[in-house]
Parts: C-alpha cells; sequence; structure tokens
C-alpha cells in the first residue's frame, strides 16, 4: 500500500505527512516548499489478538493491545491551477502521485489560502473550489496522456483485432491503472475512438474514481470559520473527514520527547512531566481544538481510507494456531494487510511463494481446517500447513 498525500501549498499537507510519520520534512509558507516528494511510513489501526497481553511484533507495533501496521505514504509537490498544462510542478507532481493506491487531499477548511496558496483570511476561499480543482487537474492531465497517439494506435488495434479496453490500458500502463478498472469505466459509458473532451472526461472520472479513490482531509479545524465550512461543504454533499495535523505533529513530538503520553488517534493525552506556562497555554489549545471532533483526525483518515475505501484487512499468520506464535515462539510476530476477499491461499502467497505453492491447508486459532478457498476476516489469526 501506498497513500499520497496531495493538495495545493500552505494547506498543511507537509504537516499532515510529518504528523502521520514522524519524518522531519521542512515544513514553511513559501511556496513549493515541498519539491522532491517526502516519503515515509505512517501506521494503520487494527485490535491485536493479544488483547492487551504479551505479544513480539516484527513488522509492526502493539499498544496496548492496538497492533499498528506499517503502510508507506508520500508528500508530493503542491498543486496550482493549470498544473495538466505544466505549470508550477504540474507535470512532476502529476506523475509523482501515480503509485499511490489512494490520495489523501488535504484541504484549508477555514477557507484562509487563496488558489495560489497564499495566506488570506479565513473564509475568504471557498474549500469547494479546492476539491473540484484538484479532481480535474488530474482528470484533464489524464485525458491528455489518453489523447496521445491514439489515432495511431486504433489503426493498429483494427490491424490486431485487439480490445478497445487494451487499446485505452496500454496507453495509461504507466499511471498504475488495472486492466479491470478500464473495463468497468468503459462499461458504464461506452466511449469510442471518436468520443469528444466531454465523454472522455465521463470516463475519466470513472476510472480514476476507482483506481485513484481520494479522501479529503479538512485540515485547518482549530482556525475561525472551519466549523461553518465542513457542516456547509457536508450540506452539500461532500464527504469530509475534520483534522488538524499541526495538533497531531505536536503531540507526536512531545510523546517522542517524554513529556506527554499519547497514542495517535487517542481523544486525550496525558501531560506526564512539567512544563512552563507557555507550553501549558499550547496544550490547552490542542486539547480545546481536538476536542470539537474526538481526536486531531489524523489517525482516524489513514484507518479510513485504508480499512474503508481500499478495503483492506489485517491478517496474523502464524505457525502454531493454538499458542499464536511463529517457529521461534514469537507471539503474533507477523500483521499483513490483505485485500478483502482474499483467501487462505492468497495468505500463503503472501507469506511466501514455496509456501503457496506447497499449500495444503490453513489452520485457524480455534483448530478449524480450512480450504484454499477459505475467505479470510479482519483479525484472522491463521497457521498455514504446506507440503515438501
Amino acid at each position: 500500500m501506498l497513500l499520497g498525500v496531495v493538495g495545493k501549498s500552505n494547506v498543511g499537507k507537509t504537516t499532515f505527512f510529518s504528523a502521520a510519520t514522524l519524518v522531519d520534512a521542512e515544513i514553511n509558507n513559501r511556496i513549493f516548499t515541498t519539491i522532491e516528494p517526502n516519503k515515509g511510513v505512517t501506521y494503520v489501526r487494527a485490535p491485536c489478538p493479544c488483547g492487551g497481553g504479551k505479544c513480539n511484533p516484527r513488522n509492526s507495533k502493539c499498544v496496548n493491545g492496538m497492533r499498528y501496521v506499517p503502510v508507506k505514504m508520500v508528500d508530493v509537490a503542491g498543486l496550482v491551477p493549470g498544473a495538466h498544462e505544466g505549470k508550477g510542478l504540474g507535470n512532476k507532481f502529476l506523475s509523482d502521485i501515480m503509485e499511490a493506491n489512494a490520495l489523501i487531499h488535504v484541504i484549508d477548511a477555514a477557507g484562509a489560502t487563496d488558489e495560489n496558496g497564499n495566506p488570506v483570511a479565513p473564509g475568504t476561499r471557498d474549500p469547494k473550489e479546492d476539491i473540484k480543482f484538484l479532481e480535474e487537474e488530474i482528470d484533464y492531465w489524464i485525458l491528455d496522456i489518453l489523447k496521445r497517439n491514439l489515432r495511431t494506435l486504433s489503426r493498429k488495434m483494427e490491424a490486431t483485432k485487439e480490445k478497445f479496453s487494451d487499446l485505452i490500458y496500454k496507453q495509461l500502463s504507466g499511471l498504475g491503472i488495472k486492466l479491470h478498472e478500464v473495463e468497468h469505466a468503459l462499461l458504464l459509458t461506452e466511449i469510442t475512438i471518436d468520443s469528444d473532451d466531454y465523454e472522455m472526461l465521463k470516463f475519466i472520472k470513472i476510472l480514476r474514481e476507482k483506481s485513484k479513490p481520494i479522501v479529503i482531509a479538512a485540515n485547518k479545524i482549530d482556525i475561525d470559520k472551519s466549523d461553518e465550512n465542513i457542516a456547509r461543504l457536508t450540506d452539500l454533499g461532500y464527504t469530509l473527514f475534520p483534522c488538524c495535523a499541526e495538533a497531531e505533529l505536536a503531540l507526536r513530538k512531545a510523546t517522542e520527547k517524554g513529556i506527554l503520553e499519547y497514542n495517535p488517534g487517542d481523544s486525550d493525552f496525558k501531560l506526564i512531566v512539567d512544563v512552563d506556562d507557555a507550553h501549558k497555554k499550547a496544550l490547552d489549545y490542542i486539547r480545546r481544538a481536538i476536542g470539537k471532533y474526538g481526536s486531531t483526525g489524523v489517525q482516524n483518515i489513514i484507518d479510513k481510507i485504508i480499512f474503508d475505501v481500499l478495503q483492506m484487512i489485517v491478517v496474523f499468520p502464524v505457525e502454531n494456531e493454538h499458542k499464536m506464535t511463529d517457529g521461534k515462539g514469537n507471539v503474533l510476530p507477523d500483521a499483513l494487510l490483505m485485500r478483502k476477499g482474499s483467501t487462505a491461499l492468497d495468505l500463503a502467497f503472501a507469506v511466501h511463494e514455496d509456501i503457496g505453492k506447497k499449500f495444503v491447508a490453513a489452520v485457524d486459532r480455534s483448530g478449524k481446517q480450512l480450504s484454499s478457498t477459505y475467505e479470510l476476516k479482519n483479525g484472522d489469526v491463521i497457521s498455514i500447513r504446506a507440503g515438501r
């Protein structure tokens, strides 16, 4: 899994990324502070079968019975109007996000940055325009790629008798788009080689929503006008996830320094050392800011996009299903993200290709034997039996 953090400059995009990954990326009010993508690892939360007891995580971590499973994340350059025409760092931005499985679009919910990312008074900019603008820039960029050489390829298709879906798939092969996603979008639009831009854009919108789903992070909930804008956009039918990336980053850094007890996604934090009045005042401000929505929202957004949007589950492969251990006695060492609908055989291949090829059966923690077609469930603890 790879999540892309996107948006225009000065909306808190890189702050969100740093809060989620603790990568020390440069944060600045200058436009295009981010040029080369920042890369890091964040975590998605899932209940650990240890229930808060003893376990020995190897590829993840467990905090009080909550398993934090790693997910790669990339923060790319801020987007400006006309990006699909190459303005700003447009072409670089758009190519950088194509590897991502899903996008987190960070917007300024307070409307305190103009279309180019310059600071303005809260309420000046309508965040709805930023939502539309990002989607349209991506769609027009894909349209341009799709139309390049399409006629030439069409003539080749006539000679080779290739399907139209294969033609489009090949044209968009560098964008991380899958053939079945192309076929799905074609089924709903029925475009042809002669379709105009309007019809092509309808096809691209469906394709983009399927291949690069976007979750909207309504950032800066601590600033005036944010609540008003979030309520209005929700009434208009937008699904928004409020967050305060700056508060999350401050809490995580303070935790790292031993000042606080705080876990990502918690609704509160505990001060464990004495701090001066200025720091107390800042922490009180953070507590009030996150109190409105129950958390900073950053972890909730990551959980939402992994489990609900990308339809993933967490599975725990072990060797001894009763003790939930590997061959060395480590309890629940690994937590794997798998697509919902994955089978026991898929898990075997995910553990190791040879184990998949020699699959005999799977066994759950109750000792029940499962076939290769058993559909995995979130939180399953599974032992794979393989032949020699």
